[in-house]
């Protein structure tokens, strides 16, 4: 157990603390603190333990099988923990959710098949691109939520989320007001965090059903150049034991 290690367990502990502080209205009445900034804070504090994990393992020369374990299902369980409790405090749209949860078993088990058959799948830029939108619109949808609604949080008053593609709509009402007007107020924060939040889960689907692309991509060509190679040492092996039948028979002969 080093540093780095203990950094990816602590964002797997981190969790469950995630989602109570999303989905219930005690943890900030026990702090003095708003409920969607605790929230805030500690799902930007687990993210930031993302990148500083694999820093120190690379600086300290800490990589370990653990820590390559651990880290993509820590992030994997971060991410899906906050984007279900949106989901269920109606800030997401579930259909976007599945496709990006899904995504996530399906590259899952394409990189457990390559493991079992002894090579591996990298991470391509559209997959950390991914990661980083996600973040973003989780955090944007946290800061353009309200406290009251049944699950904790809630869109604001003043947004339909129902109603496909009404969020940027009012978003850009609220940049065209503050233009006008040359002020902001907190309502009008929310709803703008709220609309580019939508907004940037619209890119984090883009980018989930690209990288996904790239990994089966990825994984076809080392499984196809595998078959490839099986093929032709089955042909070698074939030919070898036909050269030695023939050598066999023409010694019996004579």
């Amino acid at each position: 157990m080093n540093l780095p290690n203990a950094l990816t367990l602590s964002r797997i502990f981190i969790v469950p603390l995630l989602v109570v502080v999303l989905l219930t209205k005690l943890p900030s009445e026990w702090v003095g603190v708003p409920q969607q900034m605790l929230g805030l804070a500690i799902f930007i504090g687990a993210s930031i333990t993302d990148w500083l994990d694999g820093f120190i393992a690379r600086r300290r020369g800490q990589v370990s099988t653990l820590g390559i374990l651990l880290d993509p299902i820590a992030d994997k369980l971060l991410i899906s923990a906050a984007l279900v409790s949106l989901v269920e405090n109606k800030l997401a749209p579930a259909w976007a959710i599945v496709i990006i949860i899904g995504r996530e078993f399906a590259v899952s088990g394409l990189r457990s098949i390559a493991a079992a058959e002894g090579f591996a799948i990298s991470a391509s830029k559209k997959a950390k691109l991914k990661m980083l939108s996600q973040v973003v619109a989780i955090t944007l949808l946290i800061l353009g939520s309200v406290p009251g609604g049944p699950s904790g949080l809630q869109p604001p008053p003043s947004v339909r989320p129902d109603v496909s593609f009404a969020s940027f709509q009012e978003a850009a009402g609220v940049i065209s007001a503050a233009i006008r007007e040359q002020s902001l107020d907190i309502d009008g924060f929310r709803v703008l965090c709220y609309g580019l939040g939508r907004f940037m889960l619209w890119i984090v689907v883009v980018f989930a059903l690209l990288s996904m692309y790239d990994y089966f991509t990825k994984f076809y060509g080392k499984v196809r150049d595998r078959i490839e190679v099986r093929e032709k040492r089955r042909i070698r092996l074939l030919k070898k034991r036909k050269r030695r039948a023939g050598a066999a028979v023409q010694r019996n002969s004579v």
